[in-house]
């Protein structure tokens, strides 16, 4: 009889284990598929008059939101295959939406949106537009303009520079490019003018150092009368870019020829970080990784990192035991890639017999 009891209390225990795998796992899947592209504060205006239509107003704001998402995670010369499309397509690609506020003023209707796209959606979209996306990092760095003027032979830093005085004015919310302009330091503008007849050649990484920044961007900017010239040393993650221009007709003293010139650098700059973060949606790398389920709160922070890496294409669970886990994931790069993202997160696998297994920390 006392066996009895013990044989029904085991089976009541592998019951509610089974039950708790069960809900894992549907959460697990839940989460997975429901991965987006959040586009916030999209506001849009409207005269409140007889042909006044609501759903219009909100159709123009997942518009907008739409070539917010574009001008974000694709790069400038891929914009073009994606921009006049219908509202059809493009609402079809929205998971979810809501009205953040709504007003009426002076007989104008204003409405601010926030909202959802899929992701998974998304990316099909662009890849039968053959585009890859980029992956959306923000990214702080040191930028430091430096204008010279080749006719007098003088140099222009800091506040001396219309470059240094308006980069930051104006910055576009699907930026990723967080620019940090430097302080007026003596010591750093006597040793740069010094240098003037070899910027081209100087090493600016003991200045950027001083900000406690790896990354960083120097614009030399070289005036003359025929001609601007622009020399751009990136250097991203200690891999160094150099991208030159040449420009005419065009004159930085004008406010309006300073701002395209900015609003055109500043575009190469993003386009350069898009193409270093690229999502290949062609490469759909297939792993199969075993997890430890001892403890929940590390499956499911787990489970969220995962969700959070815009590589990471889909995953779910399509085993377990009372011991582990076994998650199917596709992932958009190579083997390597998977093992550096993974790794900035502290993750570590070892692999037996085609299974990842993940290593949690102490």
């Amino acid at each position: 009889m006392r066996c009895f009891s013990k044989l029904i209390k085991l089976k009541s225990l592998y019951n509610l284990f089974l039950f708790l795998a069960l809900l894992n796992i549907f959460f697990s899947t839940e989460n997975s598929v429901a991965k987006t592209f959040s586009i916030k504060e999209i506001e849009i205006s409207s005269p409140f008059n007889a042909s006044f239509d609501k759903n219009k107003i909100i159709n123009r704001g997942f518009v907008q939101a739409y070539e917010e998402l574009i001008l974000t995670i694709a790069q400038s010369k891929d914009q073009k295959k994606l921009q006049n499309s219908s509202i059809k397509e493009v609402k079809s690609l929205v998971e979810t939406f809501s009205i953040v506020q709504e007003s009426f003023i002076d007989e104008i209707y204003n409405l601010t949106l926030n909202v959802e796209f899929n992701k998974k959606s998304f990316f099909e979209l662009l890849e039968k537009k053959n585009v890859f996306p980029s992956s959306i990092i923000q990214k702080d760095l040191i930028f430091f303009p430096i204008e010279v003027d080749e006719e007098k032979n003088e140099i222009f830093l800091f506040s001396e520079s219309q470059l240094f005085k308006n980069w930051n004015f104006k910055k576009e919310k699907y930026h990723q490019l967080n620019y940090i302009l430097p302080n007026e330091d003596i010591d750093d503008y006597n040793l740069i003018k010094n240098n003037i007849n070899n910027l081209e050649d100087f090493d600016f990484r003991e200045i950027s150092k001083k900000y406690n920044f790896e990354d960083f961007i120097i614009m030399i900017v070289f005036k003359n009368n025929q001609e601007i010239r622009v020399l751009n040393q990136i250097v991203f993650n200690k891999n160094q870019n150099l991208k030159n221009f040449k420009f005419k007709n065009i004159n930085l003293e004008n406010l309006e020829d300073l701002k395209k010139f900015i609003d055109k650098q500043k575009t190469v700059f993003e386009d350069y970080w898009k193409l270093k973060n690229i999502i290949n949606t062609s490469i759909k790398l297939d792993l199969t990784i075993s997890v430890d389920n001892s403890n929940i709160i590390k499956i499911d922070q787990f489970e969220e990192t995962l969700s959070s890496i815009e590589l990471v294409n889909k995953f779910n669970i399509f085993k377990f035991d009372n011991k582990k886990n076994i998650y199917k994931i596709i992932f958009n790069g190579t083997r390597d890639q998977f093992l550096d993202v993974m790794k900035d997160y502290d993750y570590f696998f070892e692999i037996k017999n085609k299974i990842w297994l993940l290593k949690w920390n102490l």
